[in-house]
């Protein structure tokens, strides 16, 4: 099971301040990893994948610049001294453990087909009884476009196929979202018709430059998806050596961290994105938080939310408005709308 780590940010960062710094940073949870479900296999070495976009690159050619290698994490001297120089306003980040497709470049997270990014943690249960048909439903330049042999690539090839238009200069929020929840029930469907009962680990995350969609899932009403948080503030600071936390100086959001374990110690600081809930960060850095309404959809999973002192989870229908009052001083100072 892989980790994964993503930031958006009014202000660009230093990646070093994410990825090597703390002292649970993604490079870390390489060899560190604590909340993987498969415990057989704690090391996520199989390569890594960082991808940012250039702060002073803004016109319509607006595409992330990614850095991948098969080395792990932890011993690539050369991801240590780029992320010691290199900032910017939106990062995605992947260390790998393989269980589909060799160790390869062209197998390393994140991807990207013009300006859109995406990478995954999980993966597609017995993903070769429904490979063909992903295969032949893409059209020619998208199935000639993936070059690795993972079913997180086919599965980004997917969700492009969903886009009215893959290469456009711009895209709507929504937009991304619909494909997001397009691609998850198109997998459930051939699943479905090819007798596969494996739940899949869904969690993907895309960018396009601007706004940022990415998913927790699992296809099972009983099992809990892989571990994904979230959190929010003004700024993220370092109070002593390998110790950050999230600043709340004002109701402001200045940026959002999303990551498969928790960067810090600070357990205020993180929230837990509920299994089969969809995250959208928008242009504005608005966190819009819905559950996915399919036939694994369990409504007794809510959401997690502080209140206080207190962390408690508030089960969907009780997420409604007209029950927000109970949670609105959280909503209010996080910035976050659960929409249903």
């Amino acid at each position: 099971m892989c980790r994964l780590l993503l930031y958006k940010g009014k202000q660009p960062i230093l990646l070093a301040d994410l990825l090597t710094n703390p002292a649970h940073s993604i490079i870390n949870q390489s060899f560190d990893s604590r909340l993987r479900i498969d415990h057989r296999r704690p090391l996520n070495g199989d390569g890594f994948g960082v991808g940012w976009f250039d702060v002073e690159d803004q016109d319509s050619t607006h595409t992330p610049c990614i850095f991948t290698s098969v080395t792990p994490a932890w011993s690539n001297s050369n991801l240590v001294r780029l992320a010691e120089k290199i900032k910017s306003p939106l990062l995605f980040a992947h260390v790998r453990a393989s269980t589909s497709g060799a160790v390869t470049e062209a197998n390393c997270h994140p991807w990207n087909y013009g300006r859109i990014m995406w990478m995954h943690n999980g993966g597609i249960a017995q993903f070769e009884k429904i490979k063909r048909k992903l295969q032949n439903s893409l059209p020619e330049e998208l199935f000639l476009f993936v070059q690795g042999s993972t079913d997180s690539e086919w599965a980004f090839a997917l969700f492009l196929s969903f886009l009215a238009n893959p290469k456009a200069d711009t895209f709507d929020h929504q937009e991304l979202k619909s494909a997001m929840l397009k691609t998850i029930a198109q997998l459930n469907e051939w699943a479905d018709e090819a007798g596969i009962t494996e739940p899949s680990l869904l969690n993907f995350a895309v960018t396009d430059g601007a706004s940022v969609v990415c998913v927790r899932y699992i296809s099972s009403k009983t099992e809990e998806a892989a571990s994904l948080y979230f959190s929010s503030g003004t700024r993220f600071e370092c109070y002593r050596p390998g110790h950050y936390r999230m600043v709340k100086a004002d109701r402001r959001e200045d940026m959002v961290v999303v990551a498969s374990e928790p960067l810090t110690f600070e357990e205020a600081d993180w929230l837990t994105i509920p299994t089969n809930t969809v995250m959208v960060i928008t242009p504005k850095l608005n966190v819009l938080l819905q559950p996915i309404k399919d036939k694994f959809y369990a409504d007794e999973r809510g959401m997690e939310v502080k209140v206080g002192d207190d962390v408690t989870r508030i089960p969907d229908p009780l997420c409604k408005r007209t029950a927000i009052n109970e949670i609105s001083k959280f909503l209010y100072h996080h910035n976050v709308q659960d929409i249903v």
